[in-house]
């Protein structure tokens, strides 16, 4: 290989001095996988806004459409952390060059598919394939560049990781409106082969072990694979299924329970685990991936609750939410060379504290919804948001995979992005849940306060009557019918108002969690070959 000056082969041995050439050849093959990276991630978000035309152009039930984005997740959730284990054994390049092409290749599948069942499987495929860029993106970071260059990789990468799911329904939505729901895939096939060639040709970052097949622990892998399946399904479905009164969310609760104890079991006292869970002993990867999951609950919570604000109360489509949502995207791109230029002189954890802060006055902000808020509202809170979310991800990472030896950060960096996403299930199935708890208090409150014989009760339907004079004797039925829809409409929007506060209330907490983070000690420098 083209590197294989940097590495010397002999376990401990200090890598042999790179050329500008060799440098630059490095960095343009890192970007080149950033870039596969943010193909992965962007497409857990794009299909959300197109989900509807989905349905429609596969003839699918309610039901079943909502597969589409749920085979993606839990398929990815379990590639994640088992792509330490796998980036040993393949190398990087081999790792990367089967993520990146599997992923085009599924892609050309989903766009191609005429049922729903089609699309269901090849999304899995898509997610499970594809979902190993993104931590072996992170690995590499830490083990190829000296800490003097994480000022600037640190940054790229956050950008990416928080950035793609962002703006994946403003994507998706232009797409779909300008082209067709088939496109949300076909736009991956172009970049997708230039990464998986650009990756063959250029990255030599470190050897395979094909020894590692020899223990590779089988029943470990079962394990993790139906505990963390069953656990995405049980936190992705339980808020519309009323939890365990349905049978399957029930049934795969209890295999989700039973195989976790078996994983666990597993990881502790398996020769070779198919996870090394000891990187949570160093008490800054523990902090920071515990930071990580938080952070995932902002990221992909909020996502979440501004579209579904948008559509249900202000009836926009999903061209116009994706436009709204832009905001957050734009902040984070222009504050990401920032956050690098503070990670230089700041301590980290005071970069943390900023970022949390924003987080928490943001959502505070949305605290006095009402049902007229549309763009100009939202936009200071979406730009504490998105100022917040870059000022976060940079320390976090740093904290957490920057001080470990490199021969543990591939498996680090598994779990570490698999915290984020686990942030992002557990943080949209509370926030289902307590928002359609609210939504039922809130409206029941408000029918009971509705003075029926009210002077302001009765000239409102008297008015609404009026208007519906047309329908002749269903008219008063109609003005009911409206009342109704407004109760629910207002009861909605306290709901909302009540989720943003609970958040406002959890990252500030954070901020007071941050003494438990030690301050950093100096980063080990990378290897240069990634052993």
């Amino acid at each position: 290989m083209a590197g294989s000056a940097a590495i010397t082969g002999v376990p401990g041995a200090i890598p042999a001095a790179r050329s500008p050439a060799q440098e630059r050849r490095r960095t343009f093959a890192f970007i080149c996988m950033v870039f596969g990276m943010f193909m992965a991630i962007l497409d857990i978000q794009i299909v959300s806004a197109s989900l509807a035309e989905i349905q429609a152009g596969l003839s699918a039930s309610a039901d079943e459409i909502s597969w589409v984005q749920t085979s993606y997740l839990i398929a990815e959730v379990i590639m994640i952390p088992l792509s330490g284990t796998l980036s040993r054994m393949l190398s990087t390049r081999w790792m990367f060059v089967i993520s990146a092409g599997g992923f085009t290749l599924m892609s050309i599948m989903c766009a191609t598919s005429t049922s729903i069942e089609e699309m269901i499987v090849w999304r899995a495929l898509q997610g499970f394939i594809g979902g190993g860029m993104i931590p072996t993106v992170f690995a590499s970071a830490y083990t190829i560049f000296p800490p003097s260059k994480r000022p600037i990789i640190s940054p790229i990468i956050g950008l990416v990781a928080t950035l793609a799911p962002t703006i994946g329904p403003t994507v998706g939505g232009y797409l779909t409106d300008l082209f067709s729901w088939h496109w949300l895939f076909l736009v991956n096939i172009v970049p997708g082969i230039f990464v998986t060639v650009s990756t063959y040709l250029l990255v030599d970052f470190d050897e395979p072990d094909f020894s590692l097949f020899k223990t590779f622990d089988w029943f470990g892998l079962a394990f993790m694979a139906i505990f963390l399946g069953s656990l995405e399904f049980v936190l992705e479905e339980g808020p519309t299924s009323d939890w365990f009164q349905d049978p399957t969310v029930l049934i795969l609760a209890i295999a989700g329970v039973t195989t976790g104890i078996a994983f666990f079991y597993r990881a502790f006292t398996a020769e070779h685990a198919i996870v090394d869970l000891r990187a949570f002993s160093d008490r800054n990867f523990a902090t920071g991936s515990a930071f990580s999951f938080v952070m995932g609950i902002g990221l992909y919570g909020l996502t979440y609750l501004y579209p579904i604000y948008l559509a249900r109360v202000r009836g926009y489509s999903s061209l116009q939410i994706g436009e709204t949502m832009f905001v957050t995207g734009a902040c984070m791109f222009f504050m990401a060379p920032v956050a690098g230029i503070l990670s230089r002189k700041l301590d980290p954890r005071v970069m943390m504290g900023i970022g949390f802060f924003f987080f928490a006055y943001g959502t505070w902000m949305v605290t006095g919804l009402t049902k007229d808020w549309d763009f100009w509202e939202l936009f200071v809170p979406q730009i504490f948001r998105g100022v917040g979310l870059m000022i976060c991800m940079v320390p976090i990472n740093n904290i957490a995979l920057g001080t470990l030896p490199p021969q543990r950060l591939k498996n680090a960096a598994g779990l570490y992005n698999l915290t984020r996403n686990l942030g992002g299930a557990v943080g949209l199935a509370l926030i289902n849940t307590i928002l359609n708890d609210r939504w039922d208090l809130h409206l029941q409150r408000l029918r009971e306060s509705v003075d029926w014989g009210s002077v302001t009760a009765v000239e409102t339907l008297n008015n609404l009557t009026q208007n519906y004079h047309g329908l002749g004797s269903d008219a008063s039925a109609a003005a009911l019918k409206t009342i109704s829809n407004m109760l629910r409409r207002e009861a909605l929007v306290m709901a909302f108002a009540d989720v943003f506060l609970l958040l406002t209330f959890l990252f500030t907490a954070f901020i007071f969690a941050l003494p438990l983070i030690r301050k950093p000690r100096a980063a080990p420098p990378g290897d240069g070959g990634g052993h």
